[in-house]
Protein backbone atom coordinates (compact mmCIF):
# COMPACT_ATOMS: atom_id res chain seq x y z
CA UNK A 1 0.00 0.00 0.00
CA UNK A 2 1.43 3.50 -0.91
CA UNK A 3 1.08 6.39 1.77
CA UNK A 4 0.87 9.91 0.24
CA UNK A 5 2.23 12.52 2.34
CA UNK A 6 -0.12 15.90 2.44
CA UNK A 7 3.45 18.39 1.51
CA UNK A 8 2.38 21.92 1.65
CA UNK A 9 4.04 24.18 -1.27
CA UNK A 10 4.08 26.85 0.44
CA UNK A 11 6.19 28.69 2.65
CA UNK A 12 8.43 27.44 5.39
CA UNK A 13 6.67 27.62 9.04
CA UNK A 14 3.28 26.82 7.36
CA UNK A 15 1.16 23.84 8.84
CA UNK A 16 -0.38 21.83 6.65
CA UNK A 17 -3.92 23.43 7.00
CA UNK A 18 -2.12 26.22 5.90
CA UNK A 19 -2.18 28.05 9.19
CA UNK A 20 0.71 29.37 10.18
CA UNK A 21 2.28 27.97 13.65
CA UNK A 22 3.73 30.72 15.64
CA UNK A 23 6.99 28.58 16.49
CA UNK A 24 7.43 27.66 13.13
CA UNK A 25 6.94 31.16 11.79
CA UNK A 26 9.49 32.38 14.43
CA UNK A 27 12.01 29.90 14.03
CA UNK A 28 11.62 31.12 10.27
CA UNK A 29 11.46 34.39 10.76
CA UNK A 30 14.98 33.93 12.58
CA UNK A 31 16.91 31.94 10.51
CA UNK A 32 16.12 34.11 7.53
CA UNK A 33 17.40 37.34 9.51
CA UNK A 34 20.50 35.56 10.61
CA UNK A 35 21.73 33.66 7.68
CA UNK A 36 21.35 36.95 5.87
CA UNK A 37 23.45 38.27 8.11
CA UNK A 38 25.99 35.33 8.53
CA UNK A 39 26.32 35.40 5.05
CA UNK A 40 26.21 39.11 3.59
CA UNK A 41 28.99 39.25 6.06
CA UNK A 42 31.00 37.03 5.20
CA UNK A 43 30.56 38.47 1.43
CA UNK A 44 31.63 41.94 3.15
CA UNK A 45 34.53 40.47 4.77
CA UNK A 46 36.03 39.03 1.78
CA UNK A 47 35.37 41.98 -0.20
CA UNK A 48 37.03 43.78 2.63
CA UNK A 49 39.96 42.09 2.46
CA UNK A 50 40.17 42.31 -1.38
CA UNK A 51 39.98 46.06 -1.19
CA UNK A 52 41.59 47.11 2.02
CA UNK A 53 38.37 48.23 3.18
CA UNK A 54 36.81 48.35 6.95
CA UNK A 55 33.37 49.11 6.25
CA UNK A 56 31.74 46.69 4.03
CA UNK A 57 31.12 44.08 6.41
CA UNK A 58 29.05 46.19 8.27
CA UNK A 59 27.21 47.04 4.96
CA UNK A 60 26.87 43.00 4.52
CA UNK A 61 25.90 42.30 7.27
CA UNK A 62 22.78 45.05 7.72
CA UNK A 63 21.98 43.92 3.85
CA UNK A 64 21.72 40.67 5.13
CA UNK A 65 19.52 41.34 7.60
CA UNK A 66 17.32 43.62 5.57
CA UNK A 67 17.35 40.51 3.29
CA UNK A 68 16.33 38.36 5.54
CA UNK A 69 13.18 40.64 7.03
CA UNK A 70 12.14 40.69 3.18
CA UNK A 71 12.12 37.74 2.49
CA UNK A 72 10.07 36.47 5.98
CA UNK A 73 7.81 39.34 4.98
CA UNK A 74 7.63 37.96 1.48
CA UNK A 75 6.80 34.76 2.63
CA UNK A 76 3.76 35.74 5.15
CA UNK A 77 5.46 35.23 8.07
CA UNK A 78 5.76 38.38 9.94
CA UNK A 79 1.93 39.55 8.98
CA UNK A 80 -0.74 39.77 12.44
CA UNK A 81 -3.18 37.58 11.47
CA UNK A 82 -6.11 36.01 13.91
CA UNK A 83 -7.80 32.62 14.03
CA UNK A 84 -9.98 33.48 11.40
CA UNK A 85 -7.07 35.02 8.78
CA UNK A 86 -7.92 38.55 8.82
CA UNK A 87 -6.29 41.76 10.33
CA UNK A 88 -8.04 42.54 13.74
CA UNK A 89 -7.71 45.98 12.82
CA UNK A 90 -9.71 45.71 9.53
CA UNK A 91 -12.33 44.12 11.43
CA UNK A 92 -13.43 47.09 13.35
CA UNK A 93 -14.31 47.51 17.32
CA UNK A 94 -15.04 44.45 18.91
CA UNK A 95 -18.33 43.41 20.00
CA UNK A 96 -19.82 42.93 23.40
CA UNK A 97 -22.39 40.77 24.43
CA UNK A 98 -25.35 42.77 25.75
CA UNK A 99 -25.85 41.94 29.64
Amino acid sequence: MRQIRNSTSGSPGVSANGRDSGYNAGIAVFSYIIGGIIVWSLIGWGLDYLWGTRWIVLAGALLGAAGGFYLSHMHGLTSNRTSTGEDSAASGPSKDEEQ
